[in-house]
């Protein structure tokens, strides 16, 4: 996989998100971070050092998937 560097203004609008250390979930972060591919950002992101865990949970409408950033990346 070839990743973005993290200076790009995408992945900065989702750490923007993330940084708070709470959970988000996808269409959250789509929404505030403006882009599409979510995981595709936090691979990217992981790659660069930041861990962020991703729990599934099932609801009423289907599965949600929620994103914390524990730690950020390096850099």
């Amino acid at each position: 996989m070839h990743a973005a560097a993290l200076t790009s203004p995408r992945l900065q609008r989702v750490l923007a998100v993330l940084r708070d250390g709470k959970a988000h979930t996808t269409r959250d972060i789509v929404r505030r971070g403006r882009v599409m591919a979510v995981n595709a950002c936090i691979s990217e992101l992981r790659h660069h050092g930041a861990e962020i865990a991703c729990v599934k949970q099932a609801t009423a409408q289907g599965w949600r998937f929620y994103y914390t950033m524990t730690k950020a990346p390096r850099g």
